[in-house]
Parts: C-alpha cells; structure tokens; sequence
C-alpha cells in the first residue's frame, strides 16, 4: 500500500494524539503538499525542526497502530461488509465504523 495514503489513514484515526504542531506541519506537509522549506517558513522554524517533527509524528502514528490495531481492524471489517448482501445490515455496520 502506498506510504502515504497509509500514514494518511492513521492520521485520521490517531491525529489528535498527536501535538498540535505535528498535526499542524502533518497537514501542511502530507494534505496540501508544502515543502519542508514552505512549511519552516510559515511557522518561522528550521527544515530540521519540520523533518523531526514530521518523523515524530508518522513514527508515533505507527507506534499507536501496532500497539491498538484500529486501521487492521477496520480495513477487516470493511472486507467483511463488502461481501456481505442484506443492504441493511450493509448500512448499520457502515454507521459503526
């Protein structure tokens, strides 16, 4: 699976335990495609702080997923419903996710 797509993933399930300025350079860097110069000049850092940061944070995304199983869990359950024929059923499992 395609790194980002995957960090990406785990950010929206375990992106507010992270701290605010990873979230912040996160978004900055993975959602709108900001360089790490970009970044470190709209918050008035180095490129080294961005780098570390950002590799703070997806490790800390990673560490999260391999200790709770969120995103394993839920891509399981979503290959369960897709083959799943009762619409409604479809329906309420969706909800839960």
């Amino acid at each position: 699976m395609d790194e980002v797509v995957y960090l990406n993933d785990l950010f929206d399930i375990y992106g507010e335990l992270l701290t605010d300025k990873q979230q912040d350079y996160f978004r900055d860097y993975y959602f709108d495609n900001l360089s790490y110069g970009e970044i470190a000049s709209k918050y008035d850092v180095s490129r080294n702080a961005i780098f570390k940061q950002l590799k703070y944070g997806t490790d800390k995304l990673k560490e999260l997923e391999s200790i709770l199983h969120i995103y394993e869990k839920n891509t399981k359950i979503q290959e369960l419903i897709s083959n799943i024929n009762d619409e409604k059923i479809v329906k309420e499992l969706e909800q839960l996710l």
